[in-house]
């Protein structure tokens, strides 16, 4: 099977798993209107489903790192389905928020041995880059599918919702018979060889962290924010939101693209510094022009978001899985923290001056990336072993 075959396939599969992570915060709204749930019980739904799938990837990275476990990605793929599609049949809170939760085990499970299969398909930052977009996209199409299947139904119809995760679970298997064929592999197949460098690792995490609180702060209150800059009723928020998460498909592709012209510590740097600007522009603005630095925000935000995974699995060369289960799940909950925070503010002061604060994050980023190195690729073991080991050579600008 072609190498973009294979990433074709695998960028599917994310969409269909990620389509799961946007979807218990649109089934919010059903749970409150059919089940009279209260703020505190619904956002206990969010918060099972987000901090569980989180915490856990970093756990699942570890066990990656040790043994190679490529069916976790139809089967993590299915338990992310089942449990959102049972969610909305069971008859008790505890139920729903167990059925949640193991969505969230699905997600967390799926996602560092996933990176490094795609690292393993694809072998550079442009096939991390569309594998990222179908993450993406599957995260926006959620309220689409979720509003199309219970809207007219019910909390009911929520078995339809497996469909996606049959389809993914699918997708899953030739994709990774033609990477274990490509590799050569029968049994372990974890990242190649090289030096780690865990200081750089830290700094990096630490970047994506602050990367984090904005997203997770615009995510949580730009629709609210637009809809009181603009005078706009529910849609105008509902539209901001949209294109919050649209950019973010543009982004990744984006990120791939520079990388390839300018090496990816490089491209990181200046997508920061462009999101500051963005994120003033978003507290500052009014009006229509609104959604442009939205747009502009969002792209920022996700031009670095695949090429920090490859970095990190770079940065820690022998523990890949490690690394990406890291800057997928453990830097997000982290900086999800934070929203709580931006609430209360919002709530003691304005919305608007609760996300001036936010602009400071990717400044953050920006410092923390301008000591980073563009790391050395380590080549996968068969290459060293063909060339007697020697010492893996920097990259050339541009390449990843």
């Amino acid at each position: 099977m072609p190498r973009n075959t294979s990433i074709t396939l695998l960028s599917v599969g994310h969409a269909c798993v990620d389509v799961y992570q946007g979807a218990v915060a649109s089934l919010v709204p059903f749970f409150v209107a059919e089940r009279a749930y209260g703020y505190a019980a619904a956002s206990g739904l969010v918060l099972a489903a987000s901090a569980l799938s989180s915490v856990a990837q970093p756990v699942f990275g570890a066990l990656t790192d040790r043994w190679a476990m490529p069916w976790l990605l139809p089967v993590a793929t299915l338990l992310s389905g089942v449990g959102i599609a049972l969610c909305g049949v069971s008859g008790s809170y505890a139920a729903t928020l167990a059925f949640v939760a193991l969505s969230g085990l699905g997600v967390a499970a799926y996602h560092p041995e996933s990176a490094r299969v795609a690292r393993l398909a694809g072998g550079g930052h442009r096939a991390m880059a569309w594998f990222s977009l179908g993450g993406n996209v599957g995260f926006a199409l959620a309220p689409l599918l979720v509003s199309a299947v219970v809207a007219g139904g019910g909390l009911r119809l929520s078995p339809l919702l497996v469909v996606p995760a049959l389809v993914g679970s699918a997708l899953c298997l030739p994709a990774l018979r033609a990477v274990r064929k490509a590799a050569g592999v029968r049994g372990r197949t974890a990242g190649g060889t090289g030096r780690d460098e865990p200081a750089a690792f830290v700094r990096l995490s630490l970047a994506v962290v602050c990367r984090s609180v904005v997203f997770v702060g615009l995510s949580a209150f730009v629709s609210l924010h637009v809809q009181q800059r603009t005078g706009g009723g529910t849609a105008a928020g509902t539209a901001a939101l949209f294109v919050l998460y649209l950019g973010g498909a543009v982004g990744s592709v984006l990120g791939g693209r520079l990388a390839d012209r300018w090496d990816r510590v490089t491209v990181c740097r200046w997508s920061y510094l462009a999101t500051a600007v963005a994120v003033a522009g978003i507290v500052t603005a009014g009006g229509p022009v609104l959604y442009l630095f939205v747009a502009l925000a969002s792209a920022g935000l996700y031009v670095p978001f695949s090429l920090q995974v490859t970095l990190a699995q770079d940065y820690l060369p022998s523990r890949v899985g490690t690394a990406a289960g890291v800057t997928l799940g453990l830097t997000v909950s982290v900086g999800g923290l934070a929203a709580p925070l931006v609430g209360s503010l919002a709530d003691a002061t304005s919305l608007r001056t609760a996300l001036a604060p936010l602009v400071l994050m990717p400044v953050l980023s920006w410092l923390l990336f301008r000591t980073l190195p563009e790391p050395a690729v380590p080549r996968p073991p068969e290459a060293v072993r063909q060339t007697g080991g020697a010492e893996d050579a920097r990259p050339p600008a541009g390449r990843g």
